[in-house]
């Protein structure tokens, strides 16, 4: 893995889940990170079990200085509507995770995953942010600090699902796959169209298929 210092990592998960929320994280490597952390492979969170992330999660968080922002799938249906595009959603959460970590960090050099054209991140920028080097990598998972975030922001979904799950009283699966295909149906039979709102991301092909979209805008 390539170490990357002083850089932001960026990156997020939720993204390619029905339920629950988006959530972008951002961590600074520019303080001797990756030498304090080096015996914990620190790697994608996508290699990394479930419950291996939220322990990796917590001991990034004590030596780290990182940002984490949470778009639950409220707020998320609401951005979405404005925005009308993913990309601009995802850039717009970067942007702020980006901000949030230069307000404390003399950090010059931005490394994110590439996903879609480059300039929504750009544009999303505050006056902070258009002063760094800004870099899109496929696979930037191999930079230390953006598997880091990785790690963070897949821990915070995580959590933020088992508390939504919690609080409607249904576990909600994850991914969009078969089995949350089933979850969707099982809620819907249970609890009706309108908690829809409140736990999952309304664009996705499942809604068209499983929910009556009238009943959901």
């Amino acid at each position: 893995m390539t170490a990357v210092v002083p850089a932001i990592g960026v990156d997020e998960s939720g993204k390619g889940d029905y339920f629950g929320p988006l959530v972008i994280a951002g961590v600074y490597d520019g303080e001797g990170l990756a030498e304090k952390l080096k015996d914990l492979n620190i790697r994608d969170s996508k290699l990394i079990s479930d419950n291996r992330i939220l322990t990796l999660a917590s001991e990034i968080k004590k030596h780290a200085k990182y940002s984490v922002v949470v778009i639950g799938p409220k707020k998320y249906n609401e951005l979405y509507a404005k925005f009308k595009n993913l990309n601009k959603l995802l850039a717009w959460g970067h942007a702020r995770v980006i901000e949030n970590i230069l307000e404390s960090t003399p950090a010059k050099k931005v490394i994110s995953d590439k996903f879609g054209d480059d300039k929504f991140i750009r544009a999303a920028l505050m006056e902070k942010g258009k002063q760094v080097e800004v870099v899109f990598e496929t696979k930037a998972e191999r930079h230390f600090c953006v598997a880091a975030a990785s790690i963070l922001a897949r821990a915070e979904f995580l959590s933020q699902l088992q508390e939504l799950s919690k609080t409607i009283g249904f576990d909600l699966p994850k991914g969009a796959s078969k089995e949350a295909e089933a979850g969707v149906v099982k809620l819907r039979d249970l609890q009706g169209y309108a908690v829809f709102k409140e736990v999952a991301k309304l664009h996705f092909k499942t809604t068209a298929k499983f929910l009556v979209q009238k009943d959901l805008f």
